[in-house]
């Protein structure tokens, strides 16, 4: 397996891809920042559940994340997106925090304070780096 450069964009191409497929469940490796995102993922509804697990002696392990469904087997996210990327951090002031789809979707931002949605950073007034979007 070669090495991954953008493991954030990995994750949302996952994602992405498992609902296209119509899977019910996909399997990424684990990290904080990740495990952080599928939470805020949850948490605002996107996605059923998620599971950490370890799988070996090396700290490594996997999150297995439950893909939602709507009425006929209509994905729950429409879209995903990364915007700041290993090459280009995005920073945003908490004036200049995107609406996604007119307030219909999510902006994830990474602050000083953790991974947190858009609205919840424009409510706390801070800033951070624009992880990705929603919808």
């Amino acid at each position: 397996m070669s090495a991954i450069n953008d493991p954030i964009a990995d994750l949302f191409t996952r994602i992405r891809n498992g609902l296209k497929a119509e899977h019910r469940h996909i399997d990424i490796d684990r990290s904080k920042f990740k495990i952080e995102i599928v939470k805020l993922l949850k948490e605002n509804g996107y996605i059923e559940n998620f599971l950490a697990k370890d799988t070996n002696d090396h700290g490594r392990g996997t999150i297995r994340v439950f893909l939602k469904y709507g009425n006929e087997r209509f994905p729950v996210i429409q879209g995903i997106k990364r915007v700041s990327r290993p090459g280009l951090h995005i920073y945003v002031d908490h004036k200049a925090i995107p609406r996604v789809f007119g307030g219909m979707g999510m902006a994830i931002l990474s602050t000083s304070q953790g991974v947190i949605s858009g609205r919840e950073a424009h409510k706390r007034k801070i800033g951070g780096e624009h992880v990705g979007n929603v919808w």
